[in-house]
């Protein structure tokens, strides 16, 4: 933050600049706004909260006090032990997915939970982390054994060959939304290690060209392909889909500027909006706060990216700075897919907004990353002023 110099002393570990506390600011701020959020939309919903309007917004802040927890756990790990753990947490992500198939349970037609007695874990949220820190050890192991740091073909594969299991098991569950979702991080996380352009190009041609085909060869159902588009046409999906984005975009231009106020949305206490203490939090935001609200709501979460981006920039660690780069990479694409999908310029396929909709493994993935993220900041090397901070760097391999 200050652009102070850390200073590596034999036997004494990293000398720190200290916490990142523009990031942990602008994460704390979405917490106190998403726990609002949450509870705006379920307080007058009887048919959720069994009569007790206060019901979620206890829920969720047990979500957010055991995410904190976590975050502060990571934060203050060894960062040796980070990496030593990361296999672990990748292979305990596998078998969560794995376990979801076996004996899941299936909510909107998709088999993504497992109950653990009244609370479900969804093993798809943790798995985008596990696959970033996958991703990031395997680049780091093998590109600070050689004298060149040059991503090869090899590496590309490999840490294709890591993301590819889990986003086969999203698949089989379906969850499509995770998928996109996984899918751009991945690739994010490729762009930063440094691997080359024309792999960049060719794996790009080779997923609209993967997609095309499964549309084309009948893999997926009719039903399905227009769930997908409603967003396009609201007609395709007249009773799913399609009414959530109408609903969505209702409530959204409810709010004008300044909003209907907090706990006096109109189609937020109607419930007409499905699932949107999840997936369409951000329509309460459109409505209760306005145009200025949402406005600043995402600039808050652009914030966060930007600390994270920021961070994978200053740092001279290969595992820190594809773990970072990736983890903004996930943390944009899902904001952007969930957003768009509230505004209707984007398919409604169930993801969260981080750190605002309601949901415990949503937030506890978040918060991990945040962790991470917070952990690289305390033991970078660099000595880059934040004001030089050019976060194009790192989508460029620097």
């Amino acid at each position: 933050m200050s652009g102070r110099t850390v200073v590596a002393r034999p036997g004494r570990g990293l000398r720190a600049p200290g916490l990142d506390w523009v990031l942990m600011a602008a994460v704390l701020a979405l917490l106190v706004l998403g726990t609002l959020l949450v509870w705006s939309a379920t307080s007058a919903r009887d048919a959720l909260t069994g009569g007790d309007p206060t019901t979620y917004l206890r829920k969720q802040l047990v979500n957010v006090a055991i995410g904190l927890v976590l975050m502060v756990m990571v934060m203050a790990t060894d960062h040796r032990w980070v990496r030593i753990l990361a296999p672990l947490a990748y292979l305990c992500s596998i078998g969560g997915l794995v376990l979801v198939l076996v004996d899941g349970a299936t909510i909107n037609g998709s088999r993504s939970w497992i109950q653990l007695g009244g609370m479900s874990v969804q093993p798809a949220e943790l798995a985008k982390l596990a696959v970033v820190i996958g991703m990031a050890l395997l680049v780091a192991e093998r590109t600070e054994s050689r004298s060149t740091r040059q991503v090869s073909w090899v590496d590309v594969t490999g840490m294709l060959l890591i993301a590819g299991l889990p986003a086969l098991l999203i698949l089989l569950q379906p969850d499509l939304g995770t998928m996109l979702v996984l899918s751009a991080t991945v690739f994010g996380v490729i762009a930063a290690s440094g691997a080359p352009r024309r792999w960049l190009v060719l794996l790009l041609g080779g997923a609209v060209t993967a997609a095309v085909a499964a549309v084309s060869a009948g893999l997926l159902e009719q039903y399905q392909v227009d769930r997908f588009m409603a967003f396009t046409n609201p007609d395709l999906d007249p009773r799913g889909a399609g009414y959530n984005t109408e609903q969505a975009r209702i409530a959204v231009g409810n709010g004008g500027l300044f909003g209907q106020g907090l706990f006096h949305g109109s189609q937020t206490r109607s419930g007409f909006v499905p699932e949107q203490h999840t997936d369409f939090i951000f329509t309460v935001a459109g409505e209760e706060l306005g145009l200025v609200g949402a406005g600043v709501l995402i600039a808050l979460l652009a914030v966060v990216i930007w600390r994270a981006l920021a961070i994978a920039s200053r740092t001279d660690d290969t595992f820190g700075r594809v773990a970072a780069a990736g983890i903004a990479c996930w943390f944009a694409f899902q904001t952007f897919q969930n957003v768009g999908m509230c505004l209707g310029i984007m398919p409604v396929t169930g993801v969260p907004l981080p750190f605002v909709s309601y949901g415990g493994s949503s937030m506890f993935a978040a918060m991990l990353a945040v962790g991470l993220l917070q952990n690289i900041h305390l033991r970078s090397t660099s000595a880059i002023p934040t004001r030089f901070l050019a976060p194009s760097r790192v989508l460029a391999g620097r």
